[in-house]
């Protein structure tokens, strides 16, 4: 590669074009070397820490969940899920990242880690990001464990556990039990928000943390919940947000990554159409739409940006292309439909007559979210206006169309995401994305795309092209646009690559560095203070 002192050289006075090009390889290899030197000396101190082996135990908990399965598990989940049984069963903390497209099964597969841990004498704690995630999170467990999760209760089965759930919006007397039931060990299984962190949530034996839509989580609070175990936990995290390759090299470089891309059979396709806002007879045949699906039987999503007037719920919204100065032709911009408003449009719609309209929205309390979810999910109230709180996690096998307004606000991953809530079940479903985004726009590329193509990996490839690696690493990561110099993870996934593996041999040789000063000090100086957080968010 040359010395850096040349190839500072020969960048900023070439004589030859070779000469700039073989500078610019050296200077764009250093920079990956020094990220994967400090992700690979994380791994291998993480790998370092003691932990608890759990290995599968035959006719327990997982043999009985398995024997009642009432479907067959795919390739891609028998391959992860072996693949976890056998780090889970090691004396070295598993560190594994499950990428899993929308629908693709996730939840099953981290159930029966969860399941093999609390054979093998732990516990499993599963950390999500909203009240709403939590809830669902811990109906589906229940659901699929039937009476295994009714352990020590009247009916449940003689070797079966608890799902306990611990949210901040828990009365008190839900909350204390919540607390017993994980202190004692009677739960199994404790789902999760926030209020897992709390000092006064204690494990039994701690042996397993399930970390879901990672991104949404810091480190600080990552590390609070492991720091509750007596030896180093067993770590799964889990995204339904696809990651390209070399990002998940790049971001993730300490984590093993598992990727489902195949889903479970019996679960039919989802078409996507783009309604111009404009277009009234268009919008109008929106809601005919929506009648015919809830006439069949099946439930409707219309996803706003807003709950009531200007206010936001949390939404990742792209921000509207400027008006250019002096453009008086330009329309003016119509401001983003909120929750209320359209709920209460859609109640004296004529074609919606006698159809039930309810809405959720992060402001609700946690009885008001899950009555209005129960509802929705019964088919006594077969319309749903939300915010984005349904994009991950709400399972609704009867939904089988949405309508997103301001689609062009949305970022790609999102509309994704909130695409993945219908088609879940045996009936096709049907997404319809309003938009107001002029024709050759950024915001008009977006939706087509994702009208386009369900594949969520071609989809973040273009996101990462579209919006540029400093917005998708991102400045609440980096701390600031892009911190990466001349490295492009679009363009050098090989280098990377290359980077990686020469990294991870020179750390298995020497874990510390204590050879090697000189990397020492280059990453103390590019990897320190702002970037640490960025590092370890994983």
């Amino acid at each position: 590669l040359g010395s850096l002192r040349q190839a500072l050289y020969d960048i900023h006075v070439p004589r030859t074009d070779d000469d700039w090009r073989r500078a610019r390889h050296r200077l764009r290899y250093e920079e990956a070397f020094v990220l994967q030197a400090e992700l690979a000396r994380r791994r291998a101190r993480a790998a370092a820490e003691p932990a608890t082996a759990r290995p599968r135990v035959v006719g327990g908990l997982l043999d009985a969940f398995d024997a009642r399965l009432p479907f067959t598990l795919t390739a891609g989940q028998r391959e992860v899920g072996d693949q976890l049984a056998g780090e889970l069963a090691l004396a070295v903390p598993m560190q594994r990242l499950l990428q899993g497209e929308v629908g693709s099964g996730k939840t099953v597969v981290a159930l029966r880690a969860m399941l093999q841990v609390v054979d093998a004498g732990g516990q499993a704690a599963l950390l999500a990001p909203t009240e709403v995630l939590a809830s669902q999170h811990a109906r589906s467990l229940r659901a699929l464990l039937g009476d295994l999760a009714e352990g020590g209760m009247l009916g449940g089965a003689e070797s079966g556990t608890r799902v306990a759930l611990l949210t901040g919006s828990l009365s008190t007397a839900a909350r204390r039990d919540a607390l017993l039931d994980a202190a004692s060990g009677a739960a199994g299984i404790v789902v999760g928000t926030h209020a897992l962190l709390s000092k006064n949530v204690q494990f039994a034996e701690l042996g397993l943390v399930v970390v879901d839509e990672q991104h949404k989580f810091g480190v600080e609070q990552r590390d609070t919940l492991r720091a509750k175990a007596a030896a180093s936990p067993h770590l799964l995290v889990m995204t339904a947000t696809p990651i390209p390759r070399t990002v998940a090299m790049t971001v993730f470089g300490d984590l093993e990554t598992s990727v489902l891309t195949e889903v479970p059979a019996g679960r039919s396709g989802v078409s996507t159409h783009v309604v111009p806002a404009d277009n009234l007879p268009w919008v109008a045949r929106t809601w005919k739409r929506v009648r015919e699906e809830v006439d069949k039987g099946g439930r409707a999503y219309v996803v706003c940006a807003r709950i009531e007037g200007d206010d936001e719920d949390g939404a990742d919204l792209v921000a509207a292309a400027p008006v250019t100065l002096g453009d008086s032709g330009a329309a003016p911009r119509r401001p983003l439909r909120a929750v209320v408003e359209v709920a209460e449009e859609l109640r004296g719609l004529a074609d919606l007559e006698g159809v039930g309209v309810g809405v959720l929205h992060g402001r609700m309390g946690s009885e008001d979210k899950e009555r209005a979810l129960a509802d929705f999910a019964s088919g006594a109230v077969p319309v749903l206006v939300s915010t984005t709180v349904v994009e991950v996690g709400v399972d609704v096998p009867e939904a089988t169309v949405m309508v997103i307004l301001d689609a062009d606000r949305f970022g790609v991953s999102q509309l994704h995401q909130l695409r993945g809530r219908i088609g879940r079940g045996a009936a096709p479903g049907v997404c319809l994305l309003v938009s107001s985004a002029p024709p050759e726009t950024p915001a008009a590329d977006r939706v087509a795309t994702v009208a386009g193509t369900r594949d969520g990996f071609e989809l973040a490839s273009f996101d990462l092209e579209q919006r540029g690696e400093g917005d998708v690493l991102g400045a609440s990561q980096w701390g600031a646009a892009t911190s990466l110099r001349l490295l492009r993870v679009t363009r050098d996934g090989d280098l990377i690559d290359d980077a990686r593996a020469d990294a991870r041999a020179l750390v298995e040789q020497d874990p510390e560095l204590a050879a090697w000063p000189a990397l020492q000090a280059a990453i103390d100086a590019r990897l320190a203070d702002r970037r640490d957080e960025f590092l370890d968010r994983t």
